[in-house]
């Protein structure tokens, strides 16, 4: 039998939301798809919303984007145990459209929640819905990448979501100058928390 979870715990949260019915998608998901990893990582990947193959498995990222920011995570050398993913919103909007405002609406409640309990050192958002939603700013993408955002004084860098770099691989090199970015990030808030240890 597994372990009681505690008050407040991520995986309490993720059993609360499994019966979430705050907007439409409850109608049409086979399951929440609340996030995966490491729940006391240093960094936090949130992309925008699950596909097919997430909600059919229920976790975020498992098809070819998936595979794909595997690769990406392996050339910082990271494993996905070392960091933790999740999406702006829990539930596959139907043909993988983009969420509309108010399911992000009704989202907000367990990403807020997500947020507070996870802490992160440094976020990165994959994707323009996901840019937009955090950093509640209407800029392309392309304006948005490329610099360090605050949100709630962490350090959030945007960058390519996964599904748009496998139809435009041409901007893979862009891909891995954010990621160059992130992995200093990184390193500098280790440094830094090993010598305030």
């Amino acid at each position: 039998m597994a372990a009681p979870q505690p008050a407040g715990s991520i995986a309490a949260l993720s059993q609360e939301a499994a019966d979430c019915r705050l907007c439409s998608l409850c109608e049409t998901r086979r399951q929440v798809v609340f996030g995966s990893g490491n729940p006391h990582a240093d960094l936090l990947l949130i992309g925008e919303a699950p596909g097919q193959e997430e909600d059919r498995q229920g976790e975020p990222f498992v098809g070819r984007a998936g595979q794909l920011l595997d690769g990406m995570l392996r050339a910082l050398q990271l494993q996905r145990d070392d960091v933790y993913i999740m999406n702006t919103i829990k539930c596959r909007p139907p043909n993988n459209r983009d969420p509309q405002p108010d399911e992000l609406e009704a989202c907000h409640h367990w990403l807020a929640q997500q947020l507070a309990l996870l802490q992160p050192k440094v976020i990165c958002l994959l994707g323009r819905v996901a840019a937009r939603t955090l950093l509640q700013q209407d800029a392309r993408l392309a304006d948005l990448r490329g610099c360090w955002h605050d949100y709630h004084g962490i350090p959030t860098l945007v960058t390519y979501h996964p599904a748009y770099l496998l139809r435009t691989p041409r901007d893979k090199s862009r891909s891995w100058q954010d990621l160059q970015m992130l992995v200093g990030r990184l390193n500098s808030a280790s440094a830094a928390a090993q010598h305030t240890a």
